[in-house]
């Protein structure tokens, strides 16, 4: 008898307990409300922080908006006007040249830069985490020591080769204008290559074993195992890869603005820093706008054509 109070008791205390867990658990199944709860915070960031801006942007690439004028609606007439400037055409070209380029080396050395670590067998943990460290260091920072490096008057480079008799005479690498595409080219393949080598690193440590020993026992060697189970594997992983660089080096602006801000004749600035330079500096919020928005239909271009890669390896594979 005694048996079945305790009993009785036990139910009871399960039973009071089950409704705050049942409306709980009620509660967090019910995915919507939670959801927005989650994405709420998010949200407002993207709206005053990213499409705020850009509805802003566009507004002011439609109009003749100065600094301190809000400027009237002219339409595409600062498009128009773009098109016809010689500096924005050469700015089009340089980001071209610049970005492919750029994606090329970072790419190819990216590639055997992951080798080299995928292969390492002693200190790799010290290895691999040096190698982050361009990625790491703040972007104006390690610039500036660039500048130091190439700068005409106390150039390290310069000093080195002809302390080797590589070279009898000072470099103009900053002044000369295709020396100092060069430079910029050099320094943002620099601060990129961990990115790549890094990401391409973790593709290789996914790959399974099995199918280089396969691959081995079918007669192919290095370069065969390279090409027909190394690449086709990380098809997906480099696309995805190319298509945040080419993001980033498109909208690079402060390794070109601290090393030669434009310079020399032009020759080296991007999309950014001309936005910066009309926008900012001159005044000319309207065209500084449009310059930045000239952007936008490449980057979309680049981010289809790059998702379009990425579902076909996926779907090859």
């Amino acid at each position: 008898m005694q048996l079945k109070t305790v009993e009785g008791d036990v139910a009871k205390l399960a039973g009071r307990g089950e409704a705050p867990t049942a409306g709980l658990s009620d509660f967090l199944v019910r995915d919507t409300p939670v959801a927005y709860a989650f994405i709420g915070p998010a949200f407002f960031l993207l709206l005053f922080l990213v499409a705020y801006p850009f509805v802003l942007s566009l507004w002011f690439s439609l109009s003749d908006a100065r600094v301190g004028e809000t400027g009237s609606f002219v339409g595409l007439d600062n498009f128009a006007r773009l098109l016809r400037s010689g500096i924005f055409l050469q700015t089009l070209q340089n980001s071209i040249v610049f970005t492919a380029a750029a994606l090329t080396l970072k790419t190819v050395l990216g590639m055997i830069l992951a080798l080299l670590l995928f292969r390492l067998v002693r200190f790799k943990r010290l290895i691999r985490g040096a190698v982050l460290l361009p990625f790491i260091v703040p972007t104006a920072l390690s610039t500036l020591v660039w500048w130091w490096m190439f700068e005409p008057l106390y150039s390290v480079v310069n000093w080195t080769l002809k302390s080797l008799h590589i070279v009898n005479y000072d470099i103009p690498w900053l002044p000369d204008p295709y020396l100092a595409m060069f430079t910029v080219i050099l320094v943002n393949t620099w601060r990129g290559l961990p990115f790549f080598a890094i990401t391409l690193l973790a593709g290789l440590v996914a790959i399974p074993r099995e199918l280089y020993e396969a691959a081995e026992s079918d007669g192919a060697g290095p370069i065969g195992r390279f090409w027909h189970v190394t690449v086709p594997l990380l098809k997906p992983v480099l696309a995805v890869v190319i298509l945040f660089s080419a993001i980033f080096t498109l909208a690079d602006f402060n390794i070109v603005y601290v090393l030669t801000k434009g310079g020399p004749f032009n020759m080296t600035h991007l999309f950014a820093t001309y936005s910066f330079v009309l926008g900012l500096q001159s005044g000319q919020i309207g065209q500084g706008a449009a310059v930045s928005l000239f952007l936008f239909p490449i980057l979309l271009a680049v981010v289809f054509i790059q998702l379009r890669m990425v579902r076909k390896a996926a779907m090859y594979d």
